[in-house]
C-alpha cells in the first residue's frame, strides 16, 4: 500500500481514490506543481490534504474563507489531522500559539487568508518552518473573467518567487477555458500539470421554471420535494432575502437570512446554525456560500437570474456534495432579463467590462431558454461534450419549440412605430397592452389605440406575450435602453426578422408537473428496514455534534450513516470497513454506533 493510499484509508476512511485524485496526489507528493479543475463534491480537498500529510513539513492553504476556517480545521481535527489557521478573528495569544506550533513542526496543515501574505511578518514566519506545499483554494478568484474576482489573489505569484522549490497546487470548481488560462498565467503555473475533471454532477437535477408567483413556487418545491431538508435560496437583493426568509418562517419552514447588510455577529450566528443544525433553509445573496462544506444540502433554489453560468454552476454545486440526489431549481422571468440588462448598462467600468458582463448574461439566458438537455448546455459552456442526461427538466418534460416569427414581427413593429413615428419608448407591459388591444387610460391618453398594431396580438395571452418578449431579449432581437427605465428598443439583428429573412424559434413552456409529498431525499431510496435505523443514527449524530459544538457532518456524513444503516455492523471491525469511517472516528464513536445499531433491533 502506498503512503497516500494508507493515509486515505486510515485517516479518512476510504478504500480507493476517485477519478484523477491518485494521479494528482502522486504528482504533488513528488514535488510537482498542479492546476486542478474539479467539480464541487469531487474530492478536491484530499488532493492537497493527503500530500501535506505525506510530505515533510506543513501544507499551507491559501483560502478566502475566513468565516469557515474554524469548521475546516474542526473537520480535519476530527480525523486526527493537526490543523490550524491564522486570520483576523484571533487574538494575539491564539496567533502566537499557532505560530509556535508551525515553527515546531507540529502542524500538518495551516490555513491563511490571502491578505495575510501582504504582511512581511507572515513571510518571515513561513521561512522559520518547513513548508510541505502551497495549496491555493478557490483559485478562480484570481481571474477577472471569473465570477468571484478577489484583488488579494493577484499577489499569489509571490509564492513561486519567494519559495520556488515548494510545490503549488491551485484548485477550483468552476472555470471556463478563458478563466483557466488566466489562473495559469497569473499564478505562473504554465509549467504545471493541468488536471481537468468532468464538471458533471449527475446527482443534481437541474430545473428552470418561468416565474409565476415565485414564492408560492418555492414553497411548493420545499413542501412537496424537500420537507425537512437543508437548502439554500439565493436572491439578488437584501430586501428580497429578508422578505423571502420571513415568508418561509410564516409558512412554518425554519429559514434564516444572510446578506452583507446584516450585523457581522448575526451573519456568523446564522451561518453557524445552518452548518450545525439539520433542516435549516438559508436565504441569502451570493455573499453566502463559497467553500460551504456542508455535504447534506439537498437543494439550491434561485429566485432571481444569476449573472453568469459560472456563478450559477458554483452556487448550484453546493447541493449534494455527498453524492446523494439533490435539486438545483431556478425561477426566472421577463423582469429578470430587463433588470440584468439595465444593471450591465449602468455598471462601472469600460466598454470591454460591460461587454464581458453581457457575454456572461447571454450564456445564462441561453441555458434558461434551451430546448435541449440543460446538462449538455451547462457542460458545453465549460468545454465538455456530453449526451442528454435524462435527469433535468428538459429531458423529463421536453419543451415544445414553435415558430414565433409572426409574433416577433408584431412586437418589433410596435417598438418601431413608437420609436420612429412618435419618438417614444416603452417597457414590456405597455407594448403587450397595445398588442392585446387594452384600452387603458394611459393607452387613450397617449393615443396608442390608433397605432396599426393595436389589438393584433389577441391570439396570445399576456403570459405568452411576456415569454415572447423575454426570449427576444435573450436572443438579442430586443434590447433594454440605457435610460434607466427598462424601456425596450430594437437591435441591428431585428431588421432581418422584420424583413422576413430570419426565422424566430421560441420555446413553449411545458406544463409544470405537480409532485406529491415525499420523504426526505436522503432516505427516499432506503429499504423500509433501514430507514428507522438511519433516523436513529441521525438523532445520535445530532446529539453528539451538539455536545462537541461542531456541525453534524463533522461527526459523520449522511452517506456514511446510510452505509451503516444498510449493513448493520455487529462489530468494530465490520464498522471500520464502511466508507467514511477512519481510525480516529472508529476509536471515538465505534462503541456508541454499535449500541445504536443493536438497540434498533
Amino acid at each position: 500500500m502506498t503512503p497516500a493510499l494508507s493515509v486515505l484509508e486510515k485517516t479518512f476512511g476510504y478504500d480507493a481514490f476517485r477519478n484523477q485524485q491518485a494521479e494528482i496526489i502522486d504528482h504533488v507528493i513528488a514535488g510537482g506543481d498542479a492546476l486542478v479543475l474539479m467539480p464541487t463534491g469531487g474530492g478536491k480537498s484530499l488532493c492537497y490534504q493527503i500530500p501535506a500529510l505525506v510530505r515533510e513539513g506543513t501544507g499551507v492553504v491559501i483560502s478566502p474563507l475566513i468565516a469557515l476556517m474554524q469548521d475546516q480545521v474542526d473537520a480535519l481535527s476530527a480525523v486526527g489531522v493537526r490543523a490550524a489557521f491564522l486570520n483576523s478573528t484571533q487574538d494575539v495569544t491564539e496567533r502566537r500559539r499557532v505560530e509556535a506550533a508551525y515553527v515546531a513542526g507540529e502542524l500538518d496543515l495551516l490555513y491563511l487568508a490571502p491578505e495575510r501574505l501582504k504582511i512581511e511578518s507572515t513571510s518571515e514566519l513561513l521561512n522559520r518552518g518547513t513548508i510541505a506545499l502551497f495549496a491555493i483554494d478557490e483559485a478562480h478568484c484570481v481571474s477577472q473573467w471569473g465570477h468571484d474576482f478577489r484583488p488579494d489573489y493577484l499577489q499569489l505569484s509571490v509564492l513561486h518567487e519567494r519559495w520556488p522549490s515548494v510545490p503549488r497546487i491551485a484548485l477550483t470548481a468552476t472555470a471556463t477555458e478563458l478563466t483557466h488560462q488566466e489562473i495559469s498565467r497569473r499564478l505562473e503555473l504554465g509549467e504545471a500539470r493541468h488536471f481537468v475533471s468532468s464538471f458533471d454532477r449527475p446527482n443534481i437535477q437541474y430545473r428552470i421554471e418561468t416565474k409565476n408567483q415565485p414564492l408560492q413556487q418555492l414553497l411548493q418545491l420545499l413542501r412537496t420535494e424537500h420537507p425537512g431538508d437543508a437548502g439554500i435560496v439565493y436572491c439578488l437583493s437584501r430586501a428580497s432575502v429578508e422578505k423571502t426568509a420571513q415568508f418561509l418562517v410564516e409558512q412554518g419552514i425554519p429559514a434564516l437570512p444572510y446578506h452583507a447588510g446584516l450585523d457581522a455577529a448575526v451573519r456568523s450566528r446564522n451561518q453557524s446554525r445552518f452548518l450545525r443544525e439539520d433542516g435549516i433553509v438559508m436565504v441569502a445573496t451570493i455573499a453566502f456560500g463559497m467553500g460551504i462544506d456542508k455535504p447534506d444540502v439537498r437543494f439550491v433554489a434561485h429566485l432571481d437570474l444569476p449573472k453568469s453560468v459560472e456563478g450559477y454552476y458554483q452556487e448550484t454545486g453546493r447541493a449534494g456534495r455527498d453524492g446523494l440526489p439533490s435539486t438545483a431549481w431556478l425561477a426566472y422571468g421577463l423582469q429578470d432579463v430587463v433588470q440584468q440588462r439595465r444593471m450591465i448598462d449602468q455598471s462601472e467600468g469600460d466598454r470591454a467590462h460591460r461587454q464581458r458582463l453581457g457575454q456572461h448574461l447571454d450564456a445564462m439566458l441561453a441555458l434558461c431558454e434551451t430546448l435541449q438537455c440543460r446538462r449538455v448546455q451547462l457542460l458545453a459552456y465549460f468545454g465538455e461534450t456530453s449526451t442528454a442526461c435524462g435527469n433535468c427538466d428538459t429531458c423529463l418534460s421536453p419543451p415544445e419549440g414553435w415558430d414565433g416569427t409572426v409574433p416577433a414581427q408584431k412586437l418589433l413593429s410596435t417598438v418601431v412605430r413608437l420609436q420612429r413615428e412618435r419618438n417614444q419608448r416603452f417597457g414590456a407591459g405597455h407594448l403587450i397592452d397595445i398588442l392585446l388591444g387594452k384600452r387603458t387610460p394611459r393607452m387613450t391618453e397617449q393615443g396608442h389605440d390608433s397605432i396599426s398594431t393595436f389589438g393584433i396580438g389577441a391570439d396570445l395571452s399576456e403570459q405568452e406575450w411576456r415569454g415572447v418578449v423575454r426570449q427576444l431579449l435573450a436572443q438579442g432581437l430586443l434590447a433594454v435602453h440605457g435610460d434607466g427605465y427598462g424601456t425596450l428598443v430594437i437591435t441591428d439583428e431585428s431588421a432581418a426578422v422584420l424583413g422576413g429573412s430570419r426565422r424566430v424559434l421560441l420555446r413553449r413552456e411545458a406544463e409544470r408537473a405537480v409532485r406529491g409529498p415525499k420523504k426526505s431525499a436522503i432516505a427516499s431510496d432506503l429499504p423500509a428496514e433501514a430507514t428507522g435505523l438511519f433516523e436513529k443514527l441521525r438523532e445520535w449524530r445530532a446529539a453528539t455534534a451538539r455536545d462537541q459544538g461542531v456541525p453534524a457532518y463533522i461527526v459523520f456524513g449522511d452517506a456514511t450513516l446510510r452505509g451503516i444503516a444498510l449493513s448493520r455492523p455487529e462489530s468494530v471491525a465490520e464498522l471500520g470497513g464502511i466508507s467514511g469511517v477512519g481510525e480516529k472516528k472508529l476509536d471515538a464513536y465505534g462503541e456508541q454506533i454499535l449500541e445504536v445499531v443493536a438497540a434498533a433491533g
